[in-house]
């Protein structure tokens, strides 16, 4: 099961590409997806694909981390790991030896948007991965001592893997820092006082609360056909009885940032120092009509690679850099953020590559981007996404993750349209409105030697 910082942050990736990686150079033709409702409120996309006889068969849950109640942070991932314990009809471990003995892979992963459980398996064995699920979606046996043994375990998970990352600590503060009021604020795992006291009431609740099939979409990728996959979902997930009706998802809005926030951390484990710099910004789900895929652009053009400005710049031509680059988590169902970073190469200094980043978004801002480095980065972008189309898992969490934070179908397909309408004038509009440093927040990963420098 994956739900650390550095898988958190693969998944999100993976959210981004969504909207990116139904570029037309197509592995499976998207005029084959097919989409469809359950009795039961379920949602169920089916993404045929016949070059190899495998399928991926992915389960997306509307609940992460910033939907969990107050005081109870990490109760998305902590229910991630209770899903495969035993059900009133597989003993625990049943439905993981069941994937193996075929041949086949199984995980799960947690964000702050949806949690996602997943499988890829011989087409023969997607409806016994049906029928799994569907199980487990209602029928877990929770007890005490379930509960204690997993929570002993997030509890480690957290230890090993955040608590003795310097990097992972500083990645919770600037988070907590860069949102005030938004629950992504709030670590995916939790903080380890709330984990501390997680029980089984509190799991009961959020099982009963939010595993149900109306909260729920279901992507069958691969060599399948859809009329076959419906009604082997109908057959499974359509015994399981729609639950209440949920609310709808709106949380708490991120008031105006007014200042320039800073967080460092100085370690005695950490050899190479380095920043990011991060700016709350619209996502796919609460942007202007093209306000994202302007912000997608301006992130592939400022760090997306090894053609962008940062790269070029600060470690080929000035050779102070050993990494610079820029991202923007486009797929989250509330707003996002985009960020830059850096580490200083040989004798350079941090200050010297931080004020190089600074600089060639000022350029951006002042100068905006010629057209011809538009065309460029644009079919750079969508180059670059071509291969995770050969992957039925990539396709899968494009269209699952999407789906999940309040997009659709036609969103995934209709992205290259929107994307070769963005002008460089909007590209330069987004930086200007969005990357200003004094409303800004900085972190800083420093040597222990660095402290007070």
């Amino acid at each position: 099961m994956t739900s650390t910082r550095i898988a958190l942050r693969a998944a999100l990736l993976v959210g981004t590409l969504a909207m990116v990686a139904s570029a037309p150079a197509r592995a499976a033709d998207d005029g084959d997806v097919k989409d469809f409702l359950l009795d039961n409120g379920m949602e169920v996309v089916v993404i045929p694909d016949h070059r190899a006889p495998i399928v991926t068969h992915m389960v997306w849950y509307k609940i992460g981390s910033a939907d969990e109640p107050a005081g109870k942070s990490g109760i998305a991932h902590f229910f991630e790991h209770l899903m495969f314990k035993a059900t009133t009809n597989h003993a625990a471990g049943e439905f993981d030896r069941a994937v193996s003995e075929i041949g086949g892979s199984n995980n799960a992963f947690t964000s702050y948007d949806y949690t996602a459980f997943h499988e890829t398996v011989p087409p023969s064995a997607l409806e016994q991965m049906m029928g799994f699920e569907a199980d487990r979606m209602r029928n877990l046996i929770l007890t005490d001592d379930v509960i204690k043994t997993e929570r002993d375990v997030i509890l480690e998970e957290r230890r090993s893997r955040i608590d003795s990352n310097p990097q992972a600590v500083l990645d919770e503060e600037v988070d907590a820092t860069l949102w005030q009021n938004q629950p992504y604020r709030i670590p995916v795992i939790g903080w380890m006082q709330e984990m501390e006291q997680l029980n089984r009431p509190d799991a009961k609740a959020f099982y009963d609360n939010y595993y149900r099939p109306n909260n729920a979409v279901l992507i069958v990728a691969g060599d399948v056909e859809p009329d076959a996959v419906k009604a082997m979902a109908e057959r499974t997930y359509g015994k399981v009885a729609r639950g209440p009706d949920l609310r709808p998802r709106i949380r708490p809005v991120e008031p105006e940032q007014n200042t320039r926030r800073t967080v460092t951390l100085t370690d005695a484990r950490v050899s190479v120092p380095s920043f990011s710099t991060q700016w709350v910004v619209p996502s796919y789900h609460t942007a202007k009509p093209g306000e994202a895929e302007a912000l997608d652009l301006l992130a592939e053009i400022l760090g997306g690679g090894n053609r962008s400005r940062l790269y070029q710049e600060l470690v080929v031509k000035q050779g102070i850099a050993s990494d610079a680059a820029a991202y923007f988590q486009g797929t989250m169902l509330d707003d996002t953020n985009f960020a830059v970073y850096g580490a200083p190469r040989g004798d350079a200094k941090l200050a010297d590559v931080e004020a190089a980043v600074d600089a060639e978004i000022a350029r951006i801002v002042k100068d905006g981007v010629s057209d011809d480095e538009l065309e460029r980065a644009k079919t750079r972008y969508v180059r670059s996404m071509i291969f995770a189309r050969d992957k039925q898992d990539d396709m899968a969490n494009m269209y699952g993750s999407t789906l999940a934070t309040g997009g659709n179908v036609k969103d995934v397909q209709e992205w290259p349209d929107r994307i070769r309408k963005v002008t460089a004038d909007e590209v330069k509009a987004v930086a200007a409105r969005y990357l200003v440093l004094d409303h800004s927040t900085t972190g800083y990963l420093l040597p222990q030697q660095q402290a007070g420098n």
